[in-house]
This record gives C-alpha cells, sequence and structure tokens, in this order.
C-alpha cells in the first residue's frame, strides 16, 4: 500500500487512556539499538531497545519484539540490510538510529546521509507503521567528539525535518541532557553503559506518551583524578579502543562483520524481574 507521507500516524491517545495500540515493535539501526555497552550475563547485550520493548509488552498480552541491529553499521548497509527484512516482519512500531557511524567519519557530509535515511524513512513509513527516528546527542561534554558538534547539529536539523515531512515520532537525544555525562557511556567512551541505556529507554517511552515505572539512575561520583591519572586512563583508552577503531576503518573492516541480528524474528517479551533494573538486580530477558 502507498502511504500518504503527511498522513496520520499511529499513536496513543493525548490523555493515554487505555493501553498503548502496538502489537509488534521491530528496532532497526547500529551499535546503539543493538545494546552495546548494555551487557547481559550471557554475553549478549541488553540495550534501550530491549527495555522498552520489555515495557510494551507487559501492558497488552499479544506483543512481539524483533531487533534487527548490527553494531558498526553504515547507513547504507542498514538500508540495503534491514529496511526490506523489518518491513516483511509487518510491524506497527518501528524505531530506527542511523547515520552516526556516517557523521563521525572524517569528511562525510551530513547532507548526503540524510538523504540516505530519508529514502529509508519514505519506505518505512510506507507500510503505516509508526516510525521513531532520533537526533544524535550533544557532542559537546565530550573532548573526543567535540570537534564534530556542527556536522551532528546539521544532521539533527535534517532528521526533525525528515520527520516532519513524513509524520514520525522524534527521540530527542540532543535534548537529553541526563545523558551528557561520561559516567553514563561504556569504557569506550562511544556506547552508553547500563545507566545511559536505561536513559534512553524512559526518553522513548515519553516520546511514545507510554506510561511506565522506570524511575531515573543516578550515576555515581566520581573521585577528581590527578592529572597524571587521567593521562594514564586517556592512555589506556587510546590502546584499548581508538587504535583499533582507526585500524579498522584503514581496512575497511566494521566491528559487524560477521555478525548476525540478535532477535531476528518478533517474539514475545518475557520479564523475569518486573520493575527491576540496573547493576545488582536480575536482569531481564526478551
Amino acid at each position: 500500500m502507498t502511504l500518504d507521507p503527511h498522513s496520520p500516524r499511529t499513536s496513543p491517545t493525548p490523555d493515554n487512556a487505555g493501553p498503548h495500540p502496538w502489537r509488534r515493535f521491530v528496532a532497526l539501526g547500529d551499535s546503539f539499538t543493538e545494546g552495546i555497552g548494555d551487557p547481559l550475563p550471557d554475553g549478549g547485550h541488553r540495550g534501550w531497545a530491549d527495555r522498552v520493548a520489555e515495557v510494551l509488552g507487559a501492558q497488552v498480552d499479544d506483543f512481539a519484539y524483533a531487533n534487527l541491529a548490527v553494531r558498526g553499521k553504515l547507513i547504507a548497509q542498514i538500508v540495503a540490510d534491514q529496511i526490506e527484512p523489518a518491513l516483511a516482519l509487518k510491524p506497527d512500531l518501528i524505531t530506527i538510529s542511523a547515520g552516526g557511524n556516517d557523521v563521525i567519519r572524517p569528511g562525510s557530509d551530513p547532507d548526503a546521509v540524510s538523504r540516505q535515511f530519508e529514502d529509508a524513512i519514505a519506505r518505512l513509513r510506507s507500510g503505516g507503521a509508526t516510525v521513531v527516528v532520533f537526533t544524535a546527542i550533544d557532542t559537546e561534554f565530550t573532548p573526543v567528539f567535540r570537534n564534530i558538534r556542527g556536522k551532528v547539529a546539521i544532521y539533527n536539523e535534517n532528521i526533525r525535518s525528515i520527520a516532519d515531512r513524513y509524520d514520525c515520532v522524534v527521540a530527542d537525544q540532543w535534548g537529553l541532557k541526563e545523558v551528557q555525562d561520561m559516567r553514563f557511556f561504556d569504557d569506550d567512551r562511544l556506547h552508553y553503559n547500563s545507566l545511559g541505556h536505561h536513559e534512553v529507554a524512559r526518553m522513548v517511552l515519553r516520546a511514545l506518551n507510554v506510561p511506565n515505572d522506570l524511575e531515573p539512575m543516578q550515576a555515581e561520583t566520581q573521585a577528581i583524578m590527578t592529572w597524571r591519572a587521567a593521562r594514564e586512563k586517556d592512555f589506556v583508552w587510546a590502546r584499548e579502543y581508538l587504535v583499533p577503531w582507526v585500524l579498522r576503518r584503514l581496512r575497511h573492516q566494521s566491528s559487524g562483520d560477521h555478525i548476525q541480528p540478535k532477535r531476528p524474528e518478533p517474539l514475545p517479551v518475557v520479564t523475569l524481574a518486573p520493575g527491576q533494573d540496573a547493576a545488582g538486580s536480575r536482569e531481564t530477558q526478551v
């Protein structure tokens, strides 16, 4: 079916009188959506999308969730490998975060990346599903990516314009000030840790106007480091994360090479520990 991009999306009533309307949720993207930085005891990854699915699945009886995201993927790969499989699953709720790995690369053009993103959104909205898109985080707080803040802002404005044209829900990471703090990031300084993924999940549920019991999670206070200790930590980070990342770029390799989606089919969501979260609690399985 062909959808008018300006037709209303499926969304909850403004006062949220009753359960949410979605029954099949498919998440698309890269490491952000795969859940890297938020590990599970079995070696897998949880992440914000799993957390959102847990909340949505607890509110209705016939809910199913698939996650096609794979770490390291560029937007062209996401468009080529995930759009059609996602549409074949006939979702009524889709989230897509793509283009971040392109924008952080030297010499990339955020406008060119945005054109690829718009093609993806046009195809995803053609099935009538509610589509959630993400702005990228404000990189001002991190020295590693501060110098690309302008590119990120341009990409975000394009994302907002595309969302407006196709009537998508915007999950605004740029405005999520809570996570603009390295305590919400994994040791690689690129991916959210469990705290960050939890806050993103709360933000997505707010964007969808879905009531939930997720509470803010407070980061631990960090001791002030000496200059020498800080430089030693920077050296360890460069050796363990930056150098391998640069080498993969030079070799035209990706951390997602030979990685398959963690949840390629829509399955019911099983919550083992409702209402619990954070380190030390029983984890949930989806």
